[in-house]
């Protein structure tokens, strides 16, 4: 078996990054796309490596000929690369494809050594290589059947969003027989390609073979292995997340991301916290039918939005300012903060993080579930000089909760000694009560004029990606400065048509609701019978875990991502916590299984 590079595009797409060098000569994590993909092909006894080049291939033949590369190289020369297409490169390496069997590539991708394995160890002769097809990749997509034969190779004209979960993304890895070289790629390649020219993709002599009664070539289909194709900056970004140098790096480089994982198609993500059963099809059906005309369409301004907040939750328009998610909001109200704040620690680090650290008056539980009741918080702040408490409830990571009827207590403490009260209650609705927990009412805002509420409707509802929030007070000095510091289009149109039709799906909210318990309920179980791990109870939709053994909460974190492709938010550098602990978000049952399976093999 032999291996062809294809190596002679400009790669335009990458900009300055291609400037002076080709596409494959672009590093990942420090290793060229060409020199991994050459030192990975080169463990694998093959006759020969024929090498397309084109574009700087003065420069690429001279890197490479530095390269320790035991099997024999050779190369071909696309002259005309800056008006060919690749279809043209492997024209030029017909004559290699009719001697033996070859393995296929195109030089701007990464994998892992166990996607060549699978291509090479299935017996069948001739394959695409092709991976379950995600929204945002671009190229070549295929549909196949049960049998793994590839019934159409798609072009822009038949490909469609909605049909999307029964199409395959090409890995442009292929495996290509002697026989079918001979018999069927290489013939329709050089009539092809004299009927057409040369401005074409390779792909496309495929498409044609696929129409044959008997095309000769299936698809085989990667599961969990990782490869990634680079096409602008973007993609080198993941690229270098996905293969990283060591689990360590890997882990530090996901945690700064803070989100955008769907660009991982196969990672689950037990780090941010939404509802996992919201919102309906019926709702996000509804979002779909609207979409043309809320993308093309200004939405309203901050005051109307915060009308709409207002409406959605019974409130008064002018006690009520609407967030780009609750973050935005937590901002504007931190940094308008006068004199010293009262924290619970560990918390969610967005408060503390907006201002100085010499204004937090931080109060530390004395209990390693780290729970604490509105009497603990009355007797440690009551001498303290503090203008601002701040409750998070439930509190974020320790899923420690005060009911209301307490909150309220704390609240007419406050008030009678002139503290302004900031409760946080983005996971109220997730705890274990069988009556409405908010303060987010007309008559309890009106009794505590000092009280500000803020909830995160990202994180209950399930949308974080509409970035939702709103905060809530009488105080409507406070209320107008927000809404003077934030901008006045700070929502975008889907968040704010999320806004207007919410109210009639709140039946089917309340009932998310309920499965949601259950599955908590069901998790924390399950993750109760793993050795070495101590599981603390929650009333929020994540759960604080102490991590016992010789493992730590890193170390644990770290393979659980690397082996498992599991993320979980490591809570080591987290201020207030003695010990190792990780926090789990609850997701669906048979993800949170995939979790504890994991867990019981690491621990």
């Amino acid at each position: 078996m032999q291996a062809i590079i294809l190596a002679a595009g400009m790669g335009r797409r990458l900009k300055d990054l291609t400037k002076d060098n080709t596409k494959c000569m672009i590093k990942v994590n420090g290793t060229t796309l060409i020199e991994r993909m050459l030192r990975q092909l080169d463990v694998l006894n093959l006759s020969n490596i024929i090498l397309v080049v084109g574009y700087k291939s003065k420069e690429l033949i001279d890197f490479i000929s530095k390269l320790d590369i035991k099997t024999s190289i050779q190369y071909l020369s696309n002259d005309i690369y800056y008006k060919t297409n690749n279809i043209y490169s492997l024209y030029l390496a017909r004559k290699y494809l009719l001697k033996e069997d070859t393995l296929l590539l195109e030089s701007d991708i990464i994998f892992e050594d166990s996607v060549l394995k699978k291509l090479i160890d299935d017996p069948y002769p001739s394959l695409a290589l092709v991976a379950k097809y995600e929204s945002w990749m671009d190229g070549t997509v295929v549909t196949i059947d049960e049998k793994y034969n590839i019934l159409s190779f798609l072009d822009k004209k038949h490909f469609q969003f909605e049909d999307i979960k029964d199409y395959y993304k090409t890995v442009n890895i292929y495996k290509f027989s002697r026989s079918f070289s001979n018999t069927h790629y290489v013939p329709f390649l050089e009539a092809y390609s004299k009927a057409l020219g040369n401005n074409e993709y390779y792909e496309q002599v495929l498409k044609v073979i696929t129409l044959l009664d008997k095309p000769e070539i299936k698809a085989a289909v990667l599961g969990d292995e990782s490869w990634y194709e680079i096409d602008d900056v973007q993609d080198l970004d993941i690229a270098e997340s996905i293969f990283t140098l060591s689990a360590d790096d890997k882990l530090s480089s996901f945690q700064r991301r803070y989100g955008g994982y769907w660009r991982y198609p196969n990672l689950i993500d037990f780090c941010y916290l939404v509802n996992p059963f919201y919102p309906t099809q019926k709702l996000l059906n509804e979002i779909k039918a609207n979409f043309e005309r809320l993308i093309s369409d200004y939405p309203s301004g901050i005051n109307i939005n915060s009308m709409l907040a207002a409406k959605n939750f019974g409130l008064i328009e002018e006690n009520v300012v609407v967030g780009n998610g609750a973050a935005e909001l937590i901002k504007s109200l931190m940094e308008k903060q006068v004199g010293n704040i009262g924290i619970p620690l560990p918390t969610f680090e967005e408060y503390p993080n907006r201002i100085s650290k010499e204004k937090i008056i931080p109060f530390f539980p004395a209990n390693k579930d780290y729970s604490y009741t509105f009497n603990d918080l009355i007797k440690f702040f009551g001498d303290k000089n503090i203008s601002t408490l701040l409750l998070i409830n439930p509190d974020n990571p320790s899923g420690n909760y005060i009911y209301k009827s307490d909150v309220l207590k704390l609240a007419s403490w406050t008030s009678e000694k002139g503290i302004k009260f900031v409760v946080d209650e983005s996971f109220v609705d997730f705890a274990e009560t069988s009556e409405s927990e908010t303060l987010l009412t007309d008559d309890i805002l009106r009794s505590f004029p000092k009280m500000v509420v803020i909830k995160s409707i990202s994180k209950s509802y399930g949308v974080p990606g509409l970035r939702l929030g709103l905060l809530a007070s009488y105080d409507t000095g406070l209320i107008n400065r927000i809404k003077k510091d934030v901008s006045i289009w700070n929502i975008n149109s889907f968040a704010e048509f999320y806004l207007q039709i919410c109210e009639k799906y709140q039946n089917d909210y309340t009932n998310a609701i309920k499965d949601f318990k259950s599955a908590r309920k069901e998790f924390y179980i399950n993750l109760k019978q793993i050795k070495n791990l101590r599981v603390i109870p929650s009333h929020a939709n994540y759960i604080l875990c102490e991590v016992k053994g010789s493992m730590s909460a890193t170390e644990i974190s770290k393979l659980l991502l690397d082996k498992h492709k599991i993320l979980v938010k490591d809570l080591s550098t987290k201020n207030g916590f003695n010990g190792e602990y990780i926090r789990i978000a609850v997701k669906r049952p048979e993800e949170n299984m995939k979790l504890v399976d994991a867990l019981k093999l690491l621990l």
